[in-house]
């Protein structure tokens, strides 16, 4: 049994936050497209496939690299359409071997899963050719909602993780300036950083209030400013 097959249900639409995933992994592909080379295109973790509607129609030679079988299934068995459209290996992060090199490496909410985060960073920065580009995205422990949330009394540490955490696999959340570090550890030069998502109240009570769309839009926009507020952060690196 592949231990990452347990994680596959938080990859389901009844999911418990099912609705940030819907807002955040549609929005962050389309911050990424503004700055993509042109060229070969790697992403790093299948996850719930909507990064794909996203990216597919401005990449060439799309490869996704995901290491569980139940998660590729429930992807195939969700958007049947796309499966044809996009290279979708089982492997391992730590056991993918090539001698491609990739313009643009995606790791859109990966390093928050892995063991080991330098060694995933150290082994595709040798995938990347000399102009090309790694995006990484991971949620942020000092986000607005955990440190409201923190002072609260809800949490004994702004860096716990919580049930959904769990069952989707976290080991880990990080902050601005541990993002910072560890692109500065593996001489990777920040071309951009920025948020995703300022979100000032849980989930649960978000959709409460029943928001209308310009509103949460309104969230996005003002999460770009904010890296060190917002539910997430996105890094744009290039080799030094």
């Amino acid at each position: 049994m592949n231990s990452l097959d347990n994680n596959v249900n938080a990859y389901k639409k009844e999911f418990e936050y099912e609705f940030d995933n819907n807002i955040m992994l549609k929005y962050y592909p389309k911050r990424i497209i503004e700055k993509l080379v042109h060229g070969s295109f790697l992403e790093l973790g299948l996850g719930h496939g909507y990064t794909i509607q996203e990216f597919l129609k401005y990449v060439d030679g799309y490869t996704i690299l995901e290491g569980s079988n139940a998660v590729i299934e429930n992807f195939k068995s969700n958007e049947n359409e796309l499966c044809n459209k996009v290279n979708v290996i089982e492997t391992y992060f730590e056991n993918f071997e090539t001698e491609k090199r990739y313009n643009n490496i995606v790791m859109g909410f990966i390093l928050e899963h892995v063991k080991d985060p330098d060694l995933i960073l150290k082994k595709y920065k040798k995938l990347l050719t000399k102009k090309g580009k790694i995006f990484i995205a991971v949620p942020n422990a000092e986000s607005l909602h955990r440190q409201i949330g923190f002072h609260a009394g809800y949490m004994d540490d702004i860096k716990s993780l919580s049930d959904s955490d769990l069952l989707l696999g976290h080991r880990r959340y990080y902050d601005k300036q541990e993002l910072l570090n560890l692109a500065t550890k593996h001489q990777l030069k920040v071309l951009s950083i920025e948020g995703i998502f300022l979100k000032p109240l849980t989930t649960s009570q978000l959709q409460s209030l029943e928001l209308s769309s310009e509103i949460i839009n309104g969230m996005l926009e003002m999460g770009k400013k904010y890296p060190e507020l917002s539910n997430a952060i996105l890094m744009e690196l290039t080799i030094e």
